[in-house]
């Protein structure tokens, strides 16, 4: 039998993250194109990305016509990011920025601050490293965007849980929120985002309480089984109830 499932975050019952949900206010939109197998993973955060951010949305495919057809409105592809797969080489000081746009080289734009700062809105492929790559060939209006490419210095919260291809490598929803927190000139969101994330990660490591063995009813009519005589005079007489060496 499978187990109930949260309309709302859409985790197991036991799994339920609602409690820690906080939606923030978010300037730049969000939208979350997730993989149609990436839906029933349990460790997936594309939903609760989009409850924690209000103005964003999840879209459930592998391939859709353009950004217009999924938005329902004119969009200007300049004006949108969205997270590029492949590496990024270092800028001229050798270094790898937090967060760069890109050209299809991976060489940073010498103008990608002033990019950043104009964007609409982003974009965040959900799925495996390769349902990610499937998303981002099945839809070649995605080349029209911005590429925009994440070196974070922080390790994704998912430790052991889940493995990933590289050592950058982070949930969406750490992806989003760390991207948000840079473009809003707001370090706090990443923190206060992650907090159903972590809540999600502590349920799944506990130890789920085993459900009490069902008693057989006992046939009507019959008498309860007593303990034999001799069993009852064996007792000891003082005999006291076993309180752990408490006295």
């Amino acid at each position: 039998m499978h187990a109930e499932s949260c309309p709302t975050c859409l985790k197991p019952e036991h799994l339920c993250v609602c409690e820690a949900v906080e939606p923030i206010d978010n300037d730049v939109f969000l939208l979350i194109l997730q993989h149609p197998q990436e839906k029933r993973e349990i460790l997936g955060t594309a939903q609760i990305t989009h409850l924690q951010f209000k103005n964003s949305a999840v879209k459930v495919g592998l391939s859709w016509s353009n950004l217009k057809r999924i938005l329902g409105r004119e969009v200007d592809y300049k004006r949108w990011g969205v997270l590029y797969l492949g590496p990024v080489k270092p800028d001229g000081k050798g270094a790898k920025p937090e967060v760069a746009v890109v050209d299809k080289a991976g060489t940073p734009q010498k103008d990608s601050d002033m990019v950043l700062t104009d964007l609409e809105g982003v974009i965040v492929l959900d799925g495996t490293w390769s349902q990610a790559k499937t998303l981002w060939w099945r839809n070649p209006w995605l080349l029209k965007c911005r590429r925009i490419v994440l070196h974070p210095q922080f390790r994704s919260l998912y430790g052991q849980a889940r493995k990933e291809p590289r050592r950058e490598s982070v949930s969406s929803l750490e992806a989003g929120a760390f991207l948000l927190s840079r473009l809003e000139a707001d370090p706090t969101i990443l923190d206060r985002a992650l907090k159903p994330f972590s809540l999600l990660l502590k349920k799944l490591r506990a130890p789920r309480p085993r459900p009490r063995p069902m008693q057989a009813a006992q046939p009507a009519g019959e008498m309860p089984v007593e303990m034999p005589v001799e069993a009852v005079a064996e007792a000891p007489v003082d005999a006291k109830p076993d309180t752990g060496g408490a006295e």
